[in-house]
């Protein structure tokens, strides 16, 4: 072989091993390189068919390996209740996690989907999480320490069932009981609502100094992606009625809705989920001005904007008569993942057409794909894409039911003590011959937890490890007092047994979304049988168990004394500390108690305010030693 021939020979041997180290160089995939410089890389890289499959959120009860890789689903949720099985161990969602992952990652570019799932007071779809009170207790508390805590336990148990997205907070702003959603709101006063919002670093971590304002920060694996939900206004519709219209003028939707996002993009909150309502007859799935002109354009918020389940489809009356016009609607209006859940075929083929026939840009495609990258990346999902067992001990650990059980404590406020202000009953002496505890929340989880709990909807019984309320109270006694319990206890009982005092714990159903919208706002008859019964006969304490302020006033006279617990969780241990004296009713209102539900909606400042109990109302008692025997 002649000197030529060898210099061409290793000359296209180093051009080949020069192209092929090239090749097998990503920048995407290094993570010394900037967040930025990873997101150009491989959105240059992929095709129409693989950033559409990153815009598609799909449930995980179609999901599977081969759907993932075929479709290059980028995200698949948990949709209220969807589990692998009601009592699922950690370790069973992990290992269904994963196999989507496998799926995701098998894929020509290797793109980690992102899991989600509506972890809103706790990780409350799995069973044996600690289930904290839901935000309208949470609210009462005025301590956004308490709540950024709450943040990071929830998002410990939400790793430990390998999930790193959560679609919370709620951040809406009740401004009307009957709707259906209120429990989800901190507050109807805008700057309780922006206080809260410090669940946000505790989801994901506190942002450093000087952090540029607008960019999703999650600080590490122990943290999860967080979704300030819903955008916007969905707190003020028209006689609380849910997914309907909030009218309200531009000034009162910024300083009324708009304040706590404001609060949560400075935060570092690494979603944005739209709401299904709509702002002066305009769907807000389909409002571009809001969501691209103000929420991304003037807020600079630079993670991802996603719809809620279906929310696409509402944009037309009935839900999906045109879908291909409410998938041109949603995408240019600036909505960057969709939510399908399940019909995600119609909705990829669609949103392809659109892109071919120029309907859709593709600058539109691409702001949403690196939006979505952004996140992934930021998450660490390209370094740790899979999950492990690691964390499993932290669902329902010892720990985040203490902190559960703190926040029960400071979100109960005591609305009336005593007939007479110089007797007051609370706190109740733990030493007594007999106490009755009655009705019908006095003795069920899920009552006690409400809706978003296992199910969407929330269920009755004993739904998950916890306390109720009578535990508690066995828990809290004199070993020598005894406790009798009657869900709805018969006359002869309360006539021929001499009890010290009863405690009655009536409540809501558990409800969820618009099963839940009331105008009546009245417990079940049969709790107002039980307060009339047991409390014209024995001495008592009532306990409601609601997501949101309900109508009492007609039983009030007959009441010793009358506690608003709201939901509060698995913890209900929380409840006797207080009622016994172990700790102090420190609540104070924040939704105030109407008279009847003629007076509504009716919120603090408004000219004809005339309330039961006014929005920071909440009277105080000091933690007592044992208390002498009645």
């Amino acid at each position: 072989m002649d000197r030529f021939t060898i210099l061409c020979t290793v000359g296209m041997v180093l051009h080949l091993w020069t192209a092929v180290t090239e090749a097998e160089y990503m920048k995407y995939k290094d993570p010394n390189r900037p967040v930025n410089v990873r997101v150009r890389d491989l959105l240059s890289r992929m095709t129409l068919e693989e950033k559409i499959g990153q815009m598609t959120q799909i449930d995980r009860k179609i999901s599977s390996k081969e759907i993932m890789k075929k479709y290059f689903i980028g995200s698949v949720l948990s949709g209220g209740g969807s589990y692998p099985s009601p009592t699922a161990s950690a370790e069973t969602w992990i290992n269904m996690i994963n196999e989507f992952q496998e799926g995701a990652l098998s894929t020509r570019l290797g793109i980690p989907m992102i899991y989600g799932i509506d972890a809103i007071h706790g990780n409350n779809n799995v069973y044996n999480a600690t289930i904290f009170p839901h935000n309208i207790g949470l609210g009462v508390t005025r301590d956004p320490e308490l709540v950024k805590r709450i943040g990071a336990a929830t998002a410990l148990e939400t790793r430990a069932t390998g999930i790193p997205y959560t679609f919370a907070p709620c951040i809406a702003v009740c401004r009307d009981p009957r709707w259906g959603r209120c429990y989800e709101s901190y507050s109807e006063d805008h700057k309780i609502v922006q206080a809260m919002t410090e669940i946000i670093p505790g989801l994901q971590g506190d942002v450093p100094a000087n952090f540029p304002k607008g960019i999703p920060y999650i600080a590490g694996r122990n943290k999860v992606a967080g979704c300030a939900k819903h955008f916007v206004g969905d707190g003020g519709t028209t006689n609380g009625i849910n997914e309907n219209n909030t009218v309200i003028d531009w000034n009162g939707l910024q300083s009324i809705h708009m304040p706590a996002y404001l609060d949560s993009i400075k935060k570092g909150v690494a979603t944005v989920m739209v709401s299904y309502s709509s702002w002066n007859g305009e769907k807000m799935h389909a409002n571009k001005k809001l969501i691209t002109g103000y929420l991304k354009k003037q807020l600079k918020f630079k993670g991802f904007v996603i719809s809620d389940s279906q929310g696409i489809d509402r944009i037309t009356s009935p839900p999906h008569a045109n879908y291909t016009y409410s998938v041109e609607a949603g995408i240019l209006a600036g909505i960057d993942m969709i939510m399908v859940p399940e019909k995600f075929t119609e909705f990829i083929d669609d949103l392809t057409s659109l892109v071919k026939k120029n309907v859709i840009p593709m600058s539109r495609i691409d702001d949403a794909v690196r939006r979505i990258l952004r996140v992934k990346f930021v998450l660490g999902l390209f370094e740790n894409p899979m999950a492990d067992y690691s964390l499993v001990h932290e669902l329902g650990s010892q720990e985040h039911r203490e902190l559960a059980r703190e926040a029960v404590r400071k979100s109960l406020v005591l609305l009336k003590n005593g007939k007479n202000i110089d007797e007051p009953l609370l706190p109740l002496p733990k030493r007594a011959s007999k106490i009755l505890v009655a009705g019908s929340h006095a003795h069920n989880i899920g009552n006690q937890c409400g809706g978003w709990t296992i199910e969407w909807r929330g269920l009755a019984g004993n739904i998950t490890v916890g306390t109720t309320i009578l535990t508690a109270v066995k828990n809290t006694v004199d070993p020598l007092t005894e406790v009798v319990y009657r869900e709805n206890p018969e006359t002869e009982l309360l006539k021929s047994n001499k009890f010290s005092y009863a405690i009655v714990v009536v409540g809501e159903p558990p409800y969820s979304e618009s099963f839940g919208d009331n105008m009546n706002l009245t417990i079940p008859e049969s709790g107002i049988r039980t307060i009339t019964n047991v409390c014209e006969a024995i001495k008592c304490v009532v306990v409601i168990i609601s997501g949101r302020p309900v109508v009492i006033e007609p039983y009030l006279a007959k009441i010793e004394a009358l506690v608003a617990a709201w939901l509060p969780g698995t913890e209900g241990q929380g409840v006797a500390d207080v009622l016994f004296g172990g700790y102090g009713f420190t609540g104070k209102l924040a939704r105030t108690w109407f008279k009847t539900v003629d007076q509504l909606p009716m919120n603090v400042g408004d000219p004809h305010y005339d309330p039961l109990f006014p929005f920071g109302y909440g009277l105080t008692t000091s933690p007592t030693e044992l208390r002498a025997s009645q």
